[in-house]
């Protein structure tokens, strides 16, 4: 499979319009998702020539004076925006900021968010990359694009996208592992998200906090063969659908550049409690960590909050069932906070359904259906609720700039069966609504 050129804009609407619209798209086997899934590239190219995937950044030297005049800013933010160019990431630099080699005016430091102002000379050494290690695992992936120095997935809902302290098994990287047949493999161990809010989840998609991988324990040989994924954004565990990881560290710094940038093109579909009013709008409410809850975040309109972060959010009624007891509803995001939909979609009201964390209950939801549904479903519907065990969020739609040939490449794939599963029945008892009198589509 290669690159795409940019589809227009009738031809985007077309392709999510398919993945939701009423007629399941089925394929001969149970979860054939080669068929299902939708890219927008109309032709094969040869992959460009690969370049050399060792990657080393270890040990580059920065030492520069910020220009006079200049205003305030932080020093990780201003070292990668030198150093960034040549595939060192922002995360690389925050790691070297920590192991102590990076000073101002001659003095060490190791906050990644001290500022830094016109007249400061500011030396770096890049770290090397600090082992994590992680094993490759046969878990089946579902392939949706993949070349030389990009890899574009279909995430299962319940995978944790990378291993971590405690978590080394079992997630999408030592899936990723034994596909690239790299049999151990160490990334860099997990720091936190910031000085300000240590604690960080799968969702949260700010790209300066992402992996970085190196290889130990092998040849040169076989190190100089090896590609070296890196997770350049994250969805949550219970999260399903597309996503993007580099094979290699300049992917990762232009990837990482374009999520900087908002020109990654993102698009997720989800099932609430209730339906949002008005139909479509723009949400803008800043999240923090939760303090009552840890796992969980807040919104909030206002700037009171210490820690809170600005997100905005856009979001759209797609169907509406059972006379207003659920909604699909498609979001598109501005920024890319931990648990954005989910803290945004319970702010207006209508928290995801099966999001139990944040509201979206199974008693939740049965109280908004049953009165508004023909009795003979309550049953059915009960059974089904039932089952749910996520917040029924899909990752739908998945678009960016190829970071070497700087094509617009652009993916789209439909929700797994428990989503649909949902769905059917939802638009089952609606249509039944529909043909009484009763509901609203």
């Amino acid at each position: 499979m290669a690159a795409a050129t940019a589809p227009p804009p009738a031809v985007v609407a077309t392709t999510l319009s398919a993945l939701i619209c009423r007629q399941k798209i089925r394929s001969g086997g149970p979860r054939d998702f080669y068929a299902r899934c939708v890219a927008s590239s109309a032709s094969a190219e040869p992959a460009e020539p690969a370049e050399s995937r060792k990657g080393g950044h270890g040990g580059t030297r920065l030492e520069e004076a910020v220009p006079v005049g200049e205003g305030r800013s932080r020093i990780d933010a201003w070292i990668s925006s030198r150093l960034g160019g040549g595939g060192v990431s922002r995360a690389r630099v925050q790691a070297s900021i920590r192991a102590g080699l990076v000073a101002v005016n001659g003095r060490p430091i190791s906050k990644v968010s001290r500022t830094v102002k016109g007249g400061d000379l500011v030396s770096c050494t890049v770290s090397e990359l600090q082992p994590l290690r992680a094993e490759a695992e046969d878990i089946p992936l579902d392939i949706v694009y993949e070349d030389d120095h990009v890899l574009v997935v279909n995430k299962p809902a319940h995978m944790v996208v990378h291993p971590a302290p405690g978590n080394a098994n079992g997630t999408l990287v030592n899936a990723i592992l034994h596909h690239c047949k790299i049999s151990t493999f160490t990334c860099l161990a997990r720091s936190s998200t910031s000085d300000e809010c240590p604690d960080s989840s799968d969702d949260d998609i700010d790209v300066f906090n992402v992996d970085q991988f190196a290889t130990e324990d092998v040849s040169s040989e076989v190190q100089n063969a090896l590609v070296r994924p890196g997770i350049v954004h994250r969805l949550d565990k219970g999260t399903s659908g597309l996503l993007v990881v580099a094979k290699d560290e300049h992917s990762h710094a232009q990837l990482a550049e374009q999520f900087k940038l908002h020109t990654i093109r993102r698009v997720y579909i989800s099932l609430t409690c209730g339906v949002p009013n008005p139909n479509s709008g723009r949400i803008e409410a800043s999240i923090a960590r939760d303090p009552n809850n840890r796992i969980r975040m807040i919104a909030t309109a206002g700037s009171g909050h210490r820690y809170a972060r600005h997100a905005a959010s856009r979001y759209k009624v797609r169907e509406v069932f059972a006379g207003g007891g659920s909604a699909l509803v498609e979001w598109r995001l501005e920024t890319g906070r931990t648990h954005q939909i989910r803290a945004h979609a319970k702010y207006i009201g209508i928290p995801l359904l099966g999001d139990e964390t944040y509201g979206g209950t199974k008693s939740m939801a049965l109280s908004l259906l049953r009165p508004r549904t023909p009795s003979k479903y309550h049953s059915d519907l009960s059974n089904l609720i039932s089952k749910v065990d996520r917040p029924c969020l899909h990752a739908a739609l998945l678009g960016f700039k190829h970071p070497h040939s700087g094509k617009i490449l652009e993916f789209s794939c439909p929700p797994p069966d428990d989503f649909l599963e949902v769905l059917d029945e939802l638009r089952k008892v609606t249509s039944s609504d529909a043909q009484n009198g009763d509901g609203v589509v």
